[in-house]
């Protein structure tokens, strides 16, 4: 069985011992590439009070290629579609290698705080979210309420 590099024990120490608020990582004790990430939502946001479960797994080639993140919990976002998929900038063409896990999940941190209806993967949020944005805020509210398990 392949063993995990040495940037990925690092990052995955690092992890461990340099904990990021509001987001607990867990490695999967049977795939160093895979990791358990719960992301509290953020303060002053509709996410606000709910757990998201999300997924993170490392390509074969990590760092050269951005890993792959899926929340597991049904979210109302204009970035995050109905399959847990994140439309993300350094999930994609702005990715480098230079960009460790913590950087990615500081990023999908303020993605809930900031969401952007501009680069949508979630259509419809999106478009409530620019006609409406009170109304979307609630919608987000209420998704939270119902599908992200409570602390």
């Amino acid at each position: 069985m392949a063993q995990p590099t040495p940037r990925i024990i690092k990052e995955t120490q690092n992890l461990a011992k340099d904990k990021v608020q509001g987001i607990e990582v867990t490695p999967n004790p049977a795939n160093f590439k895979h990791f358990f990430v719960i992301i509290s939502g953020p303060p002053n946001t509709p996410y606000e009070g709910g757990v998201f479960d999300v997924e993170l797994l490392l390509p074969d080639d990590y760092p050269m290629s951005p890993p792959k993140c899926v929340f597991n919990t049904k979210i109302y976002h204009p970035n995050i579609d109905n399959l847990g998929r994140i439309c993300l900038d350094v999930l994609k063409d702005k990715w480098s290698p230079a960009l460790q896990i913590r950087s990615i999940l500081l990023s999908i941190q303020v993605l809930l705080s900031s969401p952007n209806p501009d680069d949508p993967l979630n259509n419809e949020a999106a478009n409530l979210w620019k006609a409406n944005e009170a109304q979307a805020l609630m919608k987000a509210r209420e998704f939270t309420l119902k599908y992200a398990k409570k602390h």
